[in-house]
């Protein structure tokens, strides 16, 4: 028999329950009119910036410092949800925000045991909590919340109700929200839960802060264990499948949510409205594996040098990746500046433009000869870098050893007003010196550009001439996006026939790219800028300061991370243009006679004949003897020397030619025996030059 206490308790929770009953429709409704439950039209989220496939790259806490993605249901695994109304709210699709069964259940535990041992709450009823928090688990607050419910259930459908408790629900610290938490726990969006992932999931908001995983993992193990035993009774799982989830480790990990994108994510803010998320051209894979190139190159390069990185789909100018620095939050690296947008001196990378124009205007073929040897401009005197020269080379050769003083012979018939013009009409301005009109300097990075500028060029390399003007979405909504001819698609393939014959940098895998490296003055940057039939990838490499970095050049530094920067992305390559109909390539002996040579006179008319003095061998003199030791084990070899001559050089000793063809003026010649023997040196004009020697 029941005692007077218990029949009191009894009494209460009945009173409380026919009070609830009592309510006429009528009273309800004025109530409801009176006292709005806070349910804004947008719940405060976190600002998302997603991919172009709507991925999430960076999320940015809300206000009061919470990770609160906005859910849909859509979004998450159905398992879950399945798991979640199951151990939750079995009743949750039938019930009008209060499940009478449950708060009977309820009040008879609160009866009997003198406290609440479950709150028959309903997850409508849970969201009122959620949005109106309570300071007790008092009969008051449970009552308001169950009004609440029922005010809630009038205004949103089961399916909002759902997203909103999904989007609000605390998963420990700073934590709200199953995406947020899925991604902290799992590494991973809630769309493809395993079992166990759901169960914990589920688990976790009824008491976030003691079963969190990362700090007590006993815990929250054992809750994750008592749903997969719940979900069983439920009829949802079967023994076997909820043993096997159980066996699954509980990870004690915390993770960091997305942060990819850092500056472009940024610049992004000033877009951001409530509860929408921005959106990037960026494809997150390409943004993960050029970011990991890029802190993996700075760390190998050392204190203070910086990386940036740019890759577009030439086709689209879509930016899929940037990578304004190494590391945003590095300050000996200064990473908060975004050095794909910081003008800089773009070293050797604008060569192969001036060449196309020459393509483009029929001044040069691939295998014409050009000089490279000491030349003034006017007061100009380019040097190259190693500071030698080759003497007479192909426009393939001097292209592709990226020489100095045949890029500005080149230059000086094109006309570097017509270059700037070229590039303005392609979107891009050259930052020239204060009040000075192009020069012939421009050739070799004297003047300034952007990574993102670079790239935007190279784009019209990869894409057959045509470039497109590169967008990452960070733009203004009307800013203009053209299409130019940067050049003709002969003249474009040309170049790409020319730049994909340069040797990779040791080491690198062969991925059928062409490019080009550059170096600016005083070693300040480094750059390399390669592509195939459809994207292009720029690398920056140097100080944000602009300071000079000893040894820095890009062949050494900028041209590896590219070729892993291709291989990080995990795109697909894709051939380069294949050649136009029409393309004038002929080999060196089909030459006429007006490509056979190139260079510019003061008529302006192609050069044909050698200016500098015919070769002469000075060493060994005519009529030496020579001691080699010949007929000993020990015999060295004789070294030969010569002055003047165009290079190449072929030398041949008693009428046989030496292995190979030589660039530089001296060689080395092995007799093979005693006696008189006569050199003789044949240099790039048929001049020749022997003497007579007689070798003991």
């Amino acid at each position: 028999m029941l005692s007077k206490k218990i029949l009191k308790r009894m009494a209460v929770a009945g009173a409380c329950l026919a009070g609830f009953a009592a309510f006429s429709s009528a009273a309800l409704w004025e109530l409801d009119r009176a006292f709005p439950p806070p349910l804004p039209a947008t719940l405060t989220v976190s600002t998302e910036v997603q991919d172009r496939d709507g991925q999430l790259l960076r999320a940015f806490a809300t206000p009061d410092g919470y990770w609160r993605l906005g859910t849909r249901l859509d979004q998450v695994d159905r398992e879950f949800v399945d798991m979640l109304v199951a151990y939750e709210d079995k009743r949750f699709w039938d019930h009008r925000g209060v499940d009478l069964l449950a708060l009977c259940r309820a009040a008879g535990q609160f009866a009997t045991s003198g406290h609440i041992v479950s709150g028959g709450s309903t997850l409508s009823m849970q969201l009122a909590r959620l949005i109106e928090p309570r300071d007790s688990r008092s009969l008051g607050s449970k009552l308001k919340q169950i009004l609440r419910a029922v005010q809630i259930e009038r205004r949103l459908s089961k399916q909002e109700i759902l997203e909103r408790y999904l989007t609000l629900a605390p998963y420990g610290g700073n934590l709200e929200g199953v995406r947020a938490a899925s991604l902290a726990y799992f590494g991973k969006e809630p769309k493809r839960l395993t079992v166990s992932e759901s169960a914990l999931l589920v688990a976790l908001p009824q008491l976030p802060e003691k079963r969190r995983p990362d700090r007590n993992l006993d815990i929250a193990h054992a809750a994750r264990d008592r749903v997969l035993t719940r979900m069983v009774s439920a009829g949802l799982l079967g023994e076997r499948e909820a043993a096997r989830a159980a066996l699954d480790d509980v990870s004690g990990l915390r993770r960091k949510l997305p942060a990819l994108a850092a500056h472009a994510s940024y610049a992004m803010l000033p877009k951001a409205e409530p509860g929408k998320p921005l959106q990037l051209t960026i494809r997150r894979s390409v943004q993960q594996g050029l970011e990991q190139v890029a802190r993996e190159a700075a760390r190998k390069l050392g204190p203070k040098l910086s990386v940036a990185m740019v890759m577009a789909d030439a086709r689209t100018g879509d930016i899929l990746g940037e990578v304004g620095s190494a590391d945003f939050f590095d300050a000996s690296r200064s990473g908060w500046i975004d050095m794909t947008k910081v003008v800089r001196s773009p070293g050797s990378t604008l060569k192969p433009f001036i060449y196309g124009l020459a393509f483009e205007q029929g001044l040069v073929a691939q295998e014409m000869i050009i000089e490279d040897s000491p030349a003034d401009f006017g007061g100009y005197r380019p040097k190259n870098f190693d500071m030698g020269y080759q003497g007479d080379v192909s426009i393939r050769q001097a292209l592709q050893l990226s020489l100095n003083v045949p890029a500005i012979r080149v230059l000086d018939a094109v006309g570097p007003a017509r270059l700037t013009a070229r590039f303005r009409q392609a979107g891009v301005n050259l930052v020239l010196p204060l009040n000075e009109a192009p020069g012939l300097a421009i050739g070799l990075g004297g003047a300034g550009l952007t990574l993102r500028d670079l790239v935007q060029l190279y784009t019209g390399l990869a894409n057959g001439g045509k470039m497109h003007t590169l967008h990452d979405g960070t733009e203004p909504a009307n800013a203009e996006r053209t299409t130019a001819t940067m050049l003709d698609d002969q003249a474009a393939w040309q170049i790409d026939d020319i730049l994909s014959g340069v040797k990779p940098p040791e080491g690198a895998m062969q991925r059928g790219i062409a490019y080009k490296t550059g170096t600016s003055y005083g070693y300040r940057d480094a750059w390399s800028v390669g592509f195939d039939g459809r994207y292009v990838l720029g690398v920056w490499v140097g100080r944000a300061d602009a300071s000079p970095v000893p040894g820095l050049s890009g062949y050494v530094s900028a041209a590896p991370i590219l070729f892993e920067g291709f291989v990080r992305t995990g795109l697909a390559g894709v051939p380069l243009p294949s050649r136009p109909p029409g393309v004038f390539n002929p080999k060196r002996e089909e030459l006429p006679v007006t490509l056979a040579r190139f260079g510019a006179g003061s008529d302006g008319l192609v050069q044909a004949t050698p200016t500098e003095p015919a070769p002469t061998i000075v060493f060994p003199p005519d009529g030496a003897r020579v001691d080699l030791g010949t007929n000993s084990a020990a015999a060295t070899p004789l070294v030969l020397k010569l002055q003047g001559g165009r290079a190449p050089f072929r030398w041949l000793a008693n009428g046989k030619p030496l292995a190979g063809v030589d660039r530089r003026r001296t060689a080395t010649w092995q007799p093979d025996g005693t006696g008189y023997s006569t050199l003789t040196v044949i240099d790039a004009a048929g001049r020749a030059a022997s003497v007579k020697v007689f070798v003991e």
